[in-house]
C-alpha cells in the first residue's frame, strides 16, 4: 500500500490534524488525531477485556463523528472485524429497527456490538453491548493487535432487496484506500468534508478511512443535518478550507433545490481550492450537475472538480472514476437502442423523447483491475455495446456471508462472485476506455424489444411541477403479462396524477402506467437514501391494481 497501512496512523497521529463534527447545537467541535488514537486504543482494550478474540466480528452502531471513528478503529486494533450497522432511521418503527438489526447481527456473526448509548437499549436484548470509549473517556496507549485478514463486514445498501453482508479482506480494503488516495492525489493538507452515512461504502471507505489513513482533516455532519441545512456542508469548503468530498447524485439535486443564489450572496466564499466532488451511487444527471455548477460558479467553484465515479460494496468501493481536472464527458444516445448485446446509437436529431444524456464514469482506478461489459453468457462485448458490467482485481470482496450467497433469495442479480469475477448486476457500456452506467438489471423491464430503465423513466417526472421536491419513484415490472410502471409518490391524489402518467407514457413508450399515492413512509428507502424498488413493487403492485383509474 502506498504511504501507510490502515492502522499506521494509530502509532503516529499528527496533532495538527483531526476530526471536526457538527454538534447538535450547530457548532463545530474538534478532536485531534492523538486523542482519537488514544480513544480507539481504549476501545480495543475494553473489547479484549470483554472477551473479544482475534478474528471475532463486532458490530458498530454510532452516529457520524468521533464515536464511530474510534469504535471502528478500536475494533480493528483489538484484532477483530468491524461490521458497521445503520442505526434506526428517523421513520423506522422500533420493532422494524430491531428486526433489521437482528438480521444483520445474525448475518455478520457479531459476538458484541459497540454502540452509542442512544442505541444501546435497542441492541442489548440482541447481543452484548460495549459502549464507545468516547462516552466513557476510556483512553489507552496499548499497541494494537495486527488487524485480521478479513478487515470489514460491509452491508450492501439493499436497493434491490435485503441488505447483504459482504466479506472485505484487509488487502482489498487497503488496495481500494490506496487507489482513492492516488486518484485524488490526496495529501495531509487536503481536508475532506462529508455528510454521508459512515456505515456504507462511499461514506466509510471514501470519506472516512481514506483521509484518516493519510492524516487529512475531516469535517463530518450527519445526513439529517445536511438535509436540514445543505449550506452548512457548502460552508465546509467556503469557510473551513475543505477540498475533497463525495455525494450521491440525489445530494446534488437536494442542494440545487434548497439553496438559492441569494442564500450565498455576500458570504465572500472562494471555492477555487475545491478539488474533488465525487458523485455516483446512482446515474448522474448532467442537468443537475450543470445547475450545481451554475449555483457555485460565482464563488469560484471549478466545474472540473465534479468527478463522476462508479463503485459498489462488493468491490469494497471504488471501481472507476473520472481523472481530476478533465471535466464531464456526456454522450447523447438513442434510448431505443439500449438493448442487451446491441450497439448504442446516437439520438435522432429531431426526437427529444428518444434522447438520453449519459455521463461517463471514468476509467478503472485500482491497479491491475479490469472492467468489462458482457452478454448474458458472460462473453465480453465490444465497445459501445450494452451488457452487464463485470469487475476483477485486488480490491474485490471475497464473497457474501450466509444468506448473501449467489442464488440468494433477493433475486436482484447483485454482485455474483465466481472465479474472481464480480458480475455486478448493473447495465452499461464502455467507450474509448470509459465506463457509462445505465442502471440496475433488477430495476429494468423489457418492452417492445428494448430495455426500459427505472432511473430513465423516473427522469420524466422532473417536468411535473406538483412533484417538485417530492422525489417520486418509478417501479418497473410485469403485471398480468404487461410491462408496467408504477409511480409512487408521498402525495395526495390530484390532477398531478394524470400529468405524471402522461410523462411516463411518453418516456416509456408501451408501458402500462399506474399511480400509487400515500403519506410519509410510502416511498421506501435504504439507509443510504436510495429507493428500495423491489420491496416497493412487491408491496404496491396489488394496490396499483385496486387503484386503477
Amino acid at each position: 500500500m502506498s504511504g501507510r497501512n490502515l492502522l499506521g496512523w494509530l502509532a503516529d497521529p499528527d496533532p495538527r490534524h483531526g476530526l471536526r463534527f457538527l454538534s447538535a447545537s450547530g457548532s463545530w467541535e474538534r478532536v485531534s488525531y492523538p486523542t482519537l488514537a488514544a480513544l480507539a486504543l481504549g476501545t480495543a482494550e475494553r473489547l479484549r477485556a470483554d472477551g473479544v478474540s482475534p478474528g471475532d466480528v463486532v458490530g458498530l452502531t454510532a452516529d457520524a463523528g468521533p464515536g464511530f471513528l474510534t469504535g471502528f478503529y478500536g475494533i480493528l486494533a483489538a484484532g477483530a472485524v468491524p461490521a458497521p450497522l445503520a442505526p434506526p432511521a428517523l421513520f423506522e418503527r422500533g420493532e422494524l429497527a430491531r428486526d433489521r438489526l437482528h438480521g444483520q447481527l445474525l448475518a455478520s456473526g457479531a459476538v458484541r456490538v459497540v454502540a452509542d448509548p442512544c442505541w444501546a437499549e435497542v441492541l442489548r436484548p440482541l447481543v452484548p453491548v460495549v459502549g464507545t470509549s468516547l462516552e466513557t473517556g476510556s483512553a489507552s496507549s496499548t499497541p494494537p493487535r495486527c488487524p485480521p485478514s478479513r478487515a470489514l463486514v460491509q452491508f450492501t445498501s439493499g436497493s434491490g432487496g435485503r441488505p447483504k453482508a459482504v466479506n472485505v479482506p484487509l488487502d482489498a480494503l487497503e488496495a481500494n484506500v490506496a487507489a482513492i488516495r492516488d486518484w485524488l492525489r490526496m495529501g495531509p493538507d487536503d481536508a475532506t468534508a462529508s455528510w454521508l452515512p459512515p456505515y456504507h461504502d462511499m461514506g466509510l471507505v471514501g470519506c472516512l478511512l481514506t483521509p484518516v489513513t493519510y492524516g487529512g482533516d475531516l469535517w463530518v455532519m450527519s445526513p439529517r443535518q445536511f438535509v436540514r441545512d445543505p449550506v452548512a456542508w457548502l460552508a465546509c469548503f467556503g469557510e473551513h478550507g475543505a477540498r475533497l468530498t463525495a455525494a450521491p447524485a440525489f445530494g446534488l439535486a437536494h442542494v440545487v433545490r434548497r439553496v438559492t443564489p441569494d442564500r450565498l450572496a455576500g458570504r465572500g466564499w472562494d471555492l477555487r481550492a475545491w478539488r474533488a466532488l465525487i458523485t455516483g451511487a446512482e446515474r448522474v444527471d448532467p442537468a443537475v450537475v450543470e445547475r450545481f455548477v451554475a449555483l457555485l460558479a460565482p464563488h469560484g467553484f471549478p466545474a472540473h472538480a465534479v468527478l463522476p465515479a462508479y463503485g459498489l460494496a462488493e468491490a469494497t468501493l471504488a471501481v472507476t472514476g473520472v481523472p481530476p481536472g478533465r471535466g464531464l464527458r456526456v454522450r447523447r444516445v438513442d434510448r431505443h437502442t439500449l438493448v442487451g448485446g446491441r450497439r448504442v446509437g446516437p439520438a435522432p436529431a429531431a426526437s427529444d423523447d428518444r434522447a438520453l444524456d449519459l455521463v461517463g464514469c471514468g476509467v478503472p482506478l485500482v491497479a491491475s483491475s479490469t472492467v468489462r461489459v458482457v452478454d448474458a453468457t458472460g462473453r465480453p462485448l465490444p465497445d459501445d455495446h450494452v451488457g452487464e458490467i463485470t469487475v476483477t482485481g485486488p480490491a474485490l470482496a471475497s464473497g457474501y456471508l450466509s444468506s448473501g450467497e449467489p442464488g440468494h433469495e433477493d433475486g436482484d442479480g447483485t454482485g455474483v462472485f465466481g472465479d474472481g469475477v464480480l458480475r455486478t448486476g448493473d447495465l452499461g457500456f464502455r467507450s474509448e476506455g470509459e465506463l457509462f452506467v445505465l442502471g440496475r438489471l433488477g430495476d429494468a423491464v423489457k418492452c417492445r424489444g428494448r430495455v426500459v430503465l427505472a432511473e430513465d423513466v423516473e427522469g420524466a417526472l422532473a417536468g411535473v411541477p406538483e412533484l417538485a421536491g417530492a422525489r417520486p419513484v418509478v417501479l418497473l415490472g410485469v403485471r398480468h403479462g404487461v410491462p408496467t410502471a408504477l409511480v409512487v409518490a408521498e402525495r395526495r391524489p390530484g390532477p398531478w396524477c394524470a400529468a405524471a402518467v402522461e410523462a411516463v407514457r411518453r418516456r416509456g413508450e408501451g408501458l402500462d402506467v399506474r399511480v400509487v399515492t400515500g403519506g410519509t413512509g410510502t416511498v421506501l428507502r435504504t439507509t443510504s437514501g436510495k429507493p428500495r424498488r423491489r420491496a416497493m413493487w412487491e408491496a404496491t403492485a396489488e394496490r396499483a391494481c385496486a387503484d386503477d383509474r
